[in-house]
């Protein structure tokens, strides 16, 4: 066993029993954008995690670029947001929501009345594509269409929807909010170069760029508070045809930015999923802990139990986030405990489909189910 993944770590006010945490998890299993029973029983499975960082889930209908994925918006979805909190909370566990828009990775498809996606620029992401339903009935991927670039009188009613799904958040009993700045979805296409061709207070500099991403994170913090607030970066990331030439400072500004705003944490994720995969060095990660203080430093990608303990004790990181081990092993922190041996995750099972590789994955025991 590993200890110091078993010491209790504050996120802002919260205070967690671990330090697993679980990853947001797109898994396309709510065709009528409304969590059910099946995703109590997947959340309260999972409740051993710390903390549960909830599937990104959509804050409007423009925020869609995928079928079948979760919403805010609505009294029902936060009526089914509601039953997933308490299932999580009947088992001890805690959970927050990740706060969701793709931006251009969308497809008039899957757009309200067809229209075009939003984005900060009229820039297609080249190699994007959306998972839309077709004409006759059947779901599969297709092209990000060409956005439309967002108006500047337009962003004040973006930054109003994700204070709205936090509300809801609020009110369905969620313990904290997660914003999803990262993996080249709408916030993050503010924050890059390439995307982001701006020329009024929303482009240019790091400053003018960073600026929808602090709103919404003002916005949000003004529903919650900011120690129960964290967000979801991804520097250095290059899919969906994003590219940024000022990544590292960026993530540095928000990282001083976020802190002298007491944001409960800062979660960076360096997926393996994203062609190259991507290796932070410890001098990044030390200069990101130099100027992020207000709350705890969590990475996401490729961890293990050891490599969580490394970078614990060495005080460059105060937790991992686990993914693709969460979907096979509901009981992953009590294998860590115990040293036991994972289950694998089937790929072919990620997306779609109903309880198969969703619900079935066998625990240690039968008493966790």
């Amino acid at each position: 066993m590993h200890a110091s993944l078993f010491t209790p770590l504050k996120l802002g006010s919260l205070e967690i029993s671990n330090r697993v945490i679980m990853a947001p998890l797109t898994r396309a299993r709510t065709p009528d954008t409304v969590p059910g029973e099946l995703q109590q029983t997947y959340y309260g499975q999972r409740a051993g995690a710390g903390l549960i960082i909830s599937e990104a889930t959509n804050i409007s209908p423009t925020a869609v670029g995928y079928v079948y994925t979760p919403g805010i918006w609505t009294d029902a979805q936060e009526a089914g947001w509601r039953g997933v909190v308490e299932a999580v909370h009947a088992r001890g566990g805690r959970i927050a929501l990740q706060l969701w828009h793709v931006g251009r990775v969308s497809n008039e498809r899957v757009q309200p009345d067809g229209q075009k996606p939003v984005a900060p620029s009229a820039l297609r992401g080249e190699g994007a594509q959306a998972f839309v339903e077709f004409e006759d009935g059947s779901a599969g991927r297709d092209d990000a269409s060409t956005p439309r670039a967002l108006e500047t009188e337009e962003i004040p009613e973006l930054v109003e929807d994700y204070r709205r799904a936090a509300v809801r958040a609020k009110r369905a009993g969620f313990d904290m909010i997660e914003v999803h700045a990262a993996n080249a979805y709408l916030l993050q296409q503010f924050l890059a170069t390439g995307s982001n061709q701006r020329n009024d207070r929303y482009g240019g500099s790091i400053e003018n760029r960073a600026r929808v991403v602090l709103e919404v994170v003002d916005a949000v913090a003004s529903v919650f508070g900011y120690d129960r607030v964290g967000i979801r970066l991804s520097p250095f990331i290059e899919i969906f045809g994003l590219t940024d030439e000022e990544s590292g400072p960026m993530a540095f500004y928000l990282a001083e930015q976020l802190n002298l705003r007491g944001l409960a944490y800062l979660h960076i994720n360096e997926p393996d999923w994203a062609g190259d995969d991507i290796h932070l060095t410890d001098d990044f990660r030390r200069a990101l802990r130099a100027r992020f203080k207000s709350g705890a430093l969590l990475f996401c990608g490729h961890y293990t139990a050891e490599r969580e303990a490394d970078l614990i004790e060495r005080g460059i990181a105060d937790a991992a986030v686990y993914g693709r081990p969460f979907i096979a092993n509901p009981d992953l922190p009590e294998r860590f405990r115990l040293g036991a041996e994972l289950n694998e995750p089937d790929p072919d099972t990620f997306y779609g489909g109903g309880v198969e590789g969703y619900t079935d994955y066998p625990f240690l025991s039968t008493s966790g189910q």
